[in-house]
């Protein structure tokens, strides 16, 4: 049986007191309007190009496990201000960006390659790009911000060409959860771990957005164990044929824990990528 716990913000945000959704009510329209209030903070983050985690895990490790030839149609869902449209349409293929934010769109449409079509539209809309259809979805980082992932993965399915694939990427949902997981030290032992408070209960965890003090604004990280993707995936008719799970590049600069702080960086993988693939039919 399923529980979903809901998380309380820190007091110094002065919004102990919000209510949060859980995982498991029914979509409201109020995190489009809060990432676009984020919008500006985000796209100054990420840029032109991506972040640092970006251009060095994400973006060739989820491009890498597309597989994509040139001039394939790729659907970047939930694209922010189009950082990784921009990628895939520098690699030769026809880019659709869609967002529920207004201004993340507006950031994206600014850039300079006219050639991506952006979209404003919630991913968990079945009316969002209908009768639309593409070689490949992906879905980078994005997915644990959304609320209910049974439409999401239904639209996926809907809006993959026969042969297509979906890859997502999402921060490794049993080792890095807001307030749930922590590096730890063992002194005795002299290795640094990773401590995990929660990982079975779904949980609504409001995170400050940009992360500052004096923020006023927060967006909410969805937390799920690895069987909620999966289910969602497989009622959706899609079936995973690839799972990675992606370590830090960084190295820690030379010290007493540098060594084990290297350790504890390439066991504990920060991300997973899941590939997923429409289910063979059983008719006939």
């Amino acid at each position: 049986m399923r529980r979903t716990v809901k998380t309380k913000p820190t007091r110094r945000s002065g919004a102990s007191k919000q209510k949060m959704s859980s995982a498991r009510r029914p979509v409201s329209k109020k995190p489009a309007a809060v990432w676009d209030q984020a919008a500006q903070w985000y796209d100054a983050l990420v840029g032109l190009k991506g972040s640092e985690y970006q251009k060095s895990v994400i973006f060739p490790g989820a491009f890498a496990m597309l597989p994509l030839k040139k001039g394939d149609a790729v659907l970047d869902l939930a694209c922010g201000q189009g950082v990784f449209s921009r990628y895939l349409s520098h690699e030769g293929m026809k880019v659709t960006g869609l967002d529920t934010s207004e201004e993340m769109i507006r950031f994206a449409r600014s850039r300079p390659d006219k050639s991506i079509r952006y979209e404003q539209g919630d991913a968990q809309d079945s009316a969002s790009l209908k009768g639309k259809t593409f070689d490949a979805v992906v879905c980078l980082l994005a997915l644990q911000n959304i609320e209910s992932l049974p439409p999401v993965m239904h639209n996926v399915r809907r809006w993959l060409k026969p042969g297509g694939r979906f890859v997502m990427v999402t921060t490794h949902p049993c080792f890095r959860i807001p307030r749930q997981t922590h590096w730890g030290w063992d002194a005795q032992k002299k290795i640094q771990y990773r401590r995990v408070d929660l990982y079975g209960s779904e949980s609504a965890i409001p995170i400050l957005t940009p992360p500052l003090a004096q923020s006023k604004i927060f967006t909410v990280t969805y937390h799920r164990p690895l069987q909620g993707y999966f289910q969602a995936l497989a009622e959706a008719g899609l079936c995973v044929d690839g799972l990675e799970e992606w370590t830090s590049h960084k190295t820690s600069e030379p010290g007493q824990r540098s060594k084990a702080e290297n350790r504890a960086r390439k066991e504990i993988p920060l991300f997973l990528a899941l590939r997923a693939v429409p289910a063979p039919s059983t008719d006939g």
